[in-house]
């Protein structure tokens, strides 16, 4: 398989992951506090939302990459 084939299915299944999830979260440590024996941490959840014409937009990408790498042979 060639690496522009690899990218292609990559992209198809990335695009796809995004349209089904919709985004992701992630935990970001903000602050910490230390005084003497105390410590402190702030622990933030962070959401990014994937839109839905980005996901299509790199299903469809992924889709042409497959194709034009197929097409060369």
């Amino acid at each position: 398989m060639k690496t522009i084939q690899i990218v292609g299915i990559v992209l198809i299944v990335g695009g796809i992951l995004g349209a089904v999830l919709g985004g992701f979260s992630y935990t970001k440590e903000t602050q910490e506090v230390k005084m003497g024996p105390l410590e402190m941490t702030v622990k933030d959840r962070q959401t990014i939302n994937i839109p839905i014409w980005a996901s299509i937009s790199v299903m469809v990408l992924g889709g042409a990459l497959l194709f034009l790498g197929s097409k060369k042979n």
